[in-house]
């Protein structure tokens, strides 16, 4: 302040008006250069924003298929484990499963293992149905799910078999809701323990 007092600048009328211009002018500089940067951006975002090869697929692994397994008209895929011993169930019939399920397009992250306390009824999804129906008392098999025969909407509580764990509901929800590339195709193997009979 005092070199500009002494100068005698503040006092002359003009000078406030030339330092806003001074201001000014670096203000609309870096307003156009911002332009500029963002019009850029827009214009590599529209270059890779649509991508005609993908359109429509998840990566394509959700069609993927795998040599040593059977698969049905449905798109369901499965391999016996192990074949049971039995009449396999019939429609309206209930089982008592156990089962662990996989995140395929997720890292392979397991959302349930087998050989825990899971308890519990419920309807279960396409998948499950199909792959029980043709098995025997005592068999696993393992079975490759794509997204139209899972969870109806997305949403693991609306059908069964749902996780237990707060890591495995987690890990499912995240495949599920996700909006982006992930591959939403599910293993599971499924062991047929037991067949109840209607009465």
């Amino acid at each position: 302040m005092v070199v500009l007092a002494k100068l005698g600048a503040p006092s002359m009328p003009g000078f406030m008006m030339d330092r806003r211009r001074l201001m000014l002018l670096p203000a609309i500089t870096i307003g156009i250069a911002s332009c500029q940067y963002t019009f850029e951006k827009a214009a590599v975002k529209a270059e890779f924003a649509d991508m005609p090869a993908l359109r429509g697929k998840d990566y394509g692994k959700t069609k993927m298929r795998y040599p040593d397994y059977t698969e049905t008209e449905s798109g369901l895929q499965y391999k016996d484990l192990r074949v049971g011993d039995g009449p396999s169930p019939k429609k309206g019939e209930i089982v008592v499963v156990d089962w662990d399920g996989y995140t395929i397009g997720y890292y392979g992250r397991i959302f349930e293992a087998r050989n825990k306390t899971k308890g519990g009824s419920f309807e279960v999804i396409p998948a499950f149905e199909e792959a029980i129906s043709g098995m025997a008392p005592g068999g696993v098999r393992r079975i490759i799910v794509p997204p139209d025969l899972g969870y109806p909407d997305n949403d693991y509580n609306k059908l069964g078999p749902r996780p237990t764990t707060f890591s495995g509901q987690r890990a499912l929800d995240f495949v599920l809701r996700n909006q982006g590339l992930i591959d939403k195709t599910l293993l599971f193997d499924i062991e047929l323990l037991k067949i109840i009979p209607n009465q």
